[in-house]
């Protein structure tokens, strides 16, 4: 990888426009989550920035949308390549910027990154189009798909990389040109990979990264007249203000918002497997994944049972020092977000909840040089009503709450008494159970006696205020693309 560029030991990154680093005359500073000191300083791009980036898009746009989808996937699988090659540093990076383990940067989130351009650089080869024959009279109609433009891509800081490749790839595959602009607060990954770009056979413009936050770069890149397509995944109330600036252009959107998930775990469920995929499916990355559980509702037959089991377990879920291979936890993305997650802990104790481990009630065994991260364990909670916020809103952290239900009917209602639907787990021997709750669930992915099963041919999204539109193999293909219908009079 070509050398850092430091100042004062800081990391300063820069924005990656027209195939060029431009350095930014603002930053803004990025803390280690794991010891809550300021270690990077990330460019605080606006307008002028977005200009530049969008204008290099729209130039880059011809060159590229002309090449053919094979010529295309030959620079994708460059580029994965390339992020495989430098897998330990990215996932090093990663961690430190985010604050998940090492462990979990090296076995998902690298992987998963470099595997979205593999899997969009084959995607894009295997699309067929419609055909429909009018022979009465003599017209031969078919379909042709085109890119859009310019893409404007807006990513999260819970799984950084993994989910910015998972825009970029299928919108350059497609034959657009990209500009994106990742979470302030984890930028580092994205900048590395500019890096790597022109190795990779990337022309000049066709990706091009503005760092900085959403009210200026943000705002600035979804209000832009000239990006006919945004992709967003982030908060529900973000989208609500994306909707709005797009709304005078008519733009593509695709929106990927929060979710407040239910595990709904029936009497005749393998307790075992149960018990160890739902501590997963609650704390895994911090619960800082969009698709973690964060409300359990167990038969009422099994509920001490599974309670005891299931405490147990979260207790041995480790918190600790990201480089520790040991932990399966790291720290919190920030301070502020830690103190949110803590403050639906305390009105769940105001409001008479019992927290059976974690915060507040296990103290975690940090060195020195990070007690002032921002770590908090495991935590379970129960004796919470339905209607209290800590079971309507979405914490997205380490904690998760546990109810009772007694017929299948009142399990459904309860899955999807949440203004969200993004995902849900059914945990049953029943085949024919699991198969009408699933089909009864208010949720774009429902899994059954698993979590986090991703076939990405399969559609990717939520109902409700979990979002709108739907991407994966084929659906990210036509949202990347706009259909154009044929007629052929002979």
């Amino acid at each position: 990888m070509a050398r850092s560029s430091v100042q004062h030991s800081y990391l300063v990154l820069e924005n990656y426009i027209g195939g060029k680093f431009v350095p930014c005359g603002t930053h803004i500073n990025s803390y280690d989550p794991s010891t809550g000191e300021v270690y990077c300083k990330v460019p605080d791009s606006g307008k002028e920035e977005v200009e530049a980036a969008v204008a290099a898009a729209k130039e880059a746009f011809p060159g590229w949308s002309t090449r053919s989808p094979e010529q295309r996937a030959q620079v994708l699988n460059r580029l994965a390549e390339l992020i495989e090659t430098h897998l330990e540093e990215f996932a090093q990076a990663e961690s430190r910027d985010q604050g998940k383990t090492v462990t979990f940067a090296r076995t998902v989130d690298i992987p998963r990154s470099a595997y979205n351009f593999r899997f969009f650089a084959s995607s894009v080869l295997h699309h067929t189009n419609d055909c429909s024959q009018m022979d009465h009279m003599g017209c031969l109609n078919y379909t042709v798909r085109c890119p859009v433009g310019v893409a404007g891509l807006i990513s999260p800081w819970n799984l950084p990389l993994y989910l910015l490749t998972w825009k970029i790839a299928p919108a350059i595959a497609t034959g657009n040109t990209v500009v994106a602009k990742p979470s302030e607060m984890t930028s580092v990954t994205a900048w590395m990979m500019c890096k790597l770009m022109q190795q990779a056979g990337v022309p000049p413009g066709v990706v091009n990264i503005v760092f900085g936050v959403g009210p200026r770069a943000g705002d600035a890149l979804v209000g832009h007249p000239d990006v006919p397509l945004i992709s967003f995944t982030g908060s529900t109330a973000t989208a609500q203000r994306i909707t709005e600036r797009s709304a005078p252009y008519c733009k593509k959107l695709s929106l990927e918002l929060g979710g407040k998930n239910p595990a709904i775990i029936f009497a005749d469920a393998d307790l075992e497997q149960c018990v160890q995929t739902t501590v997963r499916s609650s704390f895994s990355n911090q619960g800082e994944i969009c698709l973690c559980t964060s409300r359990i509702y167990v038969e009422k037959t099994i509920y001490s049972e599974f309670l005891e089991k299931f405490v147990a377990a979260a207790k041995k879920w480790k918190t600790g020092v990201p480089s520790d291979p040991s932990n399966n936890n790291g720290a919190l993305i920030s301070k502020e977000h830690m103190e949110k997650v803590r403050s639906f802990v305390d009105l769940a104790k105001s409001e008479g909840g019992i927290v059976h481990c974690g915060e507040g009630v296990d103290q975690l065994d940090l060195p020195e040089s990070n007690r002032s991260g921002y770590f908090m364990p495991a935590t379970v909670i129960s004796g919470i009503s339905d209607s209290s916020r800590v079971m309507q809103e979405e914490i997205f952290g380490p904690v998760t709450c546990i109810n009772t239900f007694d017929t299948e009917d009142e399990a459904v209602s309860k899955g999807n008494g949440v203004r969200y639907g993004l995902a849900a787990t059914v945990w049953s021997r029943d085949v024919g159970k699991v198969h009408r709750v699933a089909k009864r669930l208010q949720a774009g992915l429902v899994w059954t006696n698993c979590w986090l099963v991703r076939d990405l041919n399969l559609p990717f999204g939520g109902m409700k205020n979990s979002g709108v539109g739907r991407e994966g193999g084929k659906d990210s293909y036509h949202f990347f693309t706009e259909v154009k219908s044929i007629t052929i009079k002979h």
